[in-house]
């Protein structure tokens, strides 16, 4: 049965064996967090508020694009190419893409209606820190250290007092407790969980490259 379950875990370990899932979903959430810290110091008339989704949809075009470049330079030289069923593959990915953009959707909308959804950040991250352990931890064992990591900086975050998480967001926010907790925890966990989606995916690459060997170089 441990050997049957091996196989069939094993097209999931291949699709970040190069690390490439997380450096994508790192690089979607800090994106994400950045856009929401430049937009919420901007002036009310600044163009960041315009362009928002213009350069979110280039985040997703670069993280669609890299992703490519690193398969095909990268891992199908060293290890080959894997042609996934095409069931049960596409709608995780999307979802996945979207869930940065999604998130800061509705932040936006519970902003502009004075919503009180200042816990759902931390669900969402301890929900994310699930998702990870079904998805990725399962099939690497080191990565239960990601999992610990991204929960704890979900329950830190949640516990951190109102004045640090109003610092994080705009001082014109101060009158607005909610919305400025509701920012400066999003905000927070945005980063927090990029920056170690980032480091989790640049070992797995330097691993891969590190114990595959590169393509013999054809004779000129």
């Amino acid at each position: 049965m441990d050997q049957v379950e091996s196989l069939l875990n094993r097209p999931k370990l291949y699709r970040n064996i190069d690390g490439v899932v997380e450096l994508g979903g790192g690089f979607m959430a800090m994106s994400a967090g950045l856009l929401l810290c430049v937009s919420s110091h901007a002036p009310t008339n600044s163009i960041w508020h315009n362009v928002s989704f213009v350069i979110l949809v280039g985040v997703l075009l670069i993280i669609h694009y890299g992703s490519k470049a690193i398969k095909n330079h990268i891992t199908y030289p060293r290890t080959g190419f894997i042609e996934y069923r095409k069931e049960g593959t596409v709608w995780p990915r999307i979802a996945s893409a979207l869930l940065g953009p999604l998130g800061l959707g509705v932040l936006f909308v519970a902003r502009r209606r004075h919503w009180d959804v200042t816990a759902a950040v931390p669900l969402f991250g301890l929900l994310f820190a699930a998702a990870y352990a079904y998805g990725i931890a399962r099939t690497v064992r080191w990565k239960w250290a990601v999992v610990c990591a991204l929960t704890l900086g979900s329950l830190v975050i949640a516990f951190l007092p109102a004045s640090l998480l109003g610092a994080v967001a705009d001082d014109s926010w101060v009158t607005h407790p909610v919305r400025t907790r509701l920012v400066g925890e999003y905000l927070l966990t945005m980063m927090t969980d990029g920056t170690i989606l980032l480091i989790s995916g640049a070992i797995s690459l330097w691993l891969y490259v590190r114990r595959t060997e590169a393509p013999p170089q054809e004779a000129q």
